[in-house]
């Protein structure tokens, strides 16, 4: 579990985050939604380590990670595993170097073991004997999994996923969607998400925090953004007009 307790970030005159307080639990599916510009990804970036907040704390099962020591922070790290945006791959590096690359840095593992953990967890994103392809014969559904097997190979017990469906065609993106799910409900993985997708939303959210212009303006499950009342959060998630029809059909 990964509690956020009243966090705020401020670039330059800018608070880009203010007071941002939330809970996720392992085991489901926890997004983070809203446009663009809202602080979605900088949360993220405190949450994980990559930026330092202002004020606030983050929590890994109970587990104090912003006051941490060095040391301390290291051990944190090693449960984290991580899907950027682009999947981030090294290009000079084929499939198998890629995803080794979290034990060949956190761990002195022996190499065949790092390869059979390597091996396994290619076979679970559906990429088994892809080891020596490079990323440049890769698709970029494919260049995806590639980022959810580094993200899994440590034996992550906490998940991130910066906008994993960027760029993907839709049928590509629902089997991303459901490889998260399903490596989620298979390893109890505390999963965090940011997205702007509602389609994604909708299939695979099991608890989403919706944020606007720095604030959390809305949380809970996908069944119960029917009842939300928050403008904010209503144009964002009904800005589909067949999804604002459906709305008032069921009210």
């Amino acid at each position: 579990m990964i509690e956020v307790k009243n966090i705020a970030k401020t670039f330059g005159n800018k608070q880009v985050l203010k007071g941002i307080s939330a809970v996720f639990k392992p085991g489901q599916v926890n997004m983070i939604i809203g446009a663009s510009g809202t602080g979605k990804s900088v949360l993220l970036k405190c949450i994980v380590g990559l930026e330092q907040p202002d004020e606030g704390d983050v929590l890994y099962d109970n587990r104090d990670f912003v006051h941490a020591t060095r040391v301390a922070k290291i051990e944190i790290r090693r449960e984290i595993g991580m899907l950027f945006q682009g999947a981030a791959l090294f290009d000079s590096k084929n499939v198998e170097e890629n995803v080794r690359f979290p034990l060949d840095v956190l761990t002195e593992m022996p190499l065949d073991e790092k390869c059979d953990r390597v091996n396994n967890v290619l076979s679970r994103v559906g990429l088994a004997n892809a080891n020596k392809l490079m990323p440049s014969e890769l698709s970029g559904g494919m260049k995806k999994r590639v980022g959810i097997a580094r993200a899994l190979v440590n034996n992550s017990k906490y998940l991130f996923c910066d906008e994993p469906n960027s760029g993907l065609d839709p049928q590509t993106s629902i089997l991303i969607d459901n490889l998260i799910k399903d490596l989620t409900d298979e390893f109890k993985t505390t999963t965090v998400v940011v997205s702007h997708d509602m389609n994604s939303v909708m299939e695979i959210g099991d608890y989403i925090m919706f944020m606007y212009q720095g604030h959390k303006v809305w949380d809970g499950t996908k069944e119960e953004i029917i009842e939300a009342k928050e403008k904010a959060f209503n144009d964002f998630v009904f800005a589909n007009n067949l999804m604002r029809t459906l709305k008032e059909q069921m009210q």
